[in-house]
């Protein structure tokens, strides 16, 4: 018996830029939980990007453990040795936390990978560069052992000589805490094709 195939909205009714993504791979057509709405803007569409600025963050990405040897190599990758990091027995008699923590710039770097899930998708661009931040904060410690996790808001888009700034802030929280681990503001570059 053949399985239905989902039916799409008119086009007429979708926002400007806007498509439906595909049903994944070996899921039968129908079967999804839901369909997500991607919009895309162009990055020189300020006016459209603003339209996205929210005083809330959006969903979580996904969470990641932060190993003890994560934090190993990260110490040999950097020459921060210091023993809140590295001495795990020192770390439980010694340290206020009970055990070794992360480097706060090890929890930064993992930024990539914890990237969460959007709404919107900005096309049309050469390159993106990172621009700097304009506020980076480690609130509280990330101990071996724990998984961290992110979301994010979109803080601010400006037409600049070069292409367009975007500015978002990033929350980094151990899975379970209120309380976040690193707050960032981070600038972000999107250059024009090159002609």
């Amino acid at each position: 018996m053949p399985l239905p195939a989902t039916s799409t909205p008119p086009l007429l009714d979708m926002p400007r830029g806007a498509y439906y993504t595909k049903d994944p791979p070996g899921v039968p057509l129908g079967k999804t939980t839901r369909r997500n709405l991607m919009q895309e803007i162009r990055f020189d569409d300020i006016e459209g990007m603003r339209a996205k600025v929210s005083d809330q963050f959006g969903p979580w990405g996904p969470d990641v453990e932060v190993t003890q040897d994560m934090i190993n190599k990260f110490a040999e990758l950097t020459g921060d040795h210091q023993w809140i990091h590295v001495d795990v027995e020192r770390a439980k008699k010694e340290s206020p936390f009970k055990t070794t923590i992360a480097h706060g710039f090890l929890t930064l770097s993992l930024l990539p990978v914890l990237r969460s899930g959007s709404d919107y998708k900005i096309v049309g661009y050469g390159n993106a560069t990172n621009y700097g931040a304009d506020k980076l904060r480690f609130v509280s410690p990330v101990p071996a052992g724990s998984k961290v996790h992110a979301h994010s808001r979109l803080v601010a888009v400006d037409a600049k000589p070069k292409g367009t700034q975007v500015t978002q802030e990033i929350a980094v929280h151990v899975a379970g805490s209120d309380r976040p681990a690193l707050l960032y503001t981070m600038l972000v570059l999107y250059h024009p094709p090159m002609k």
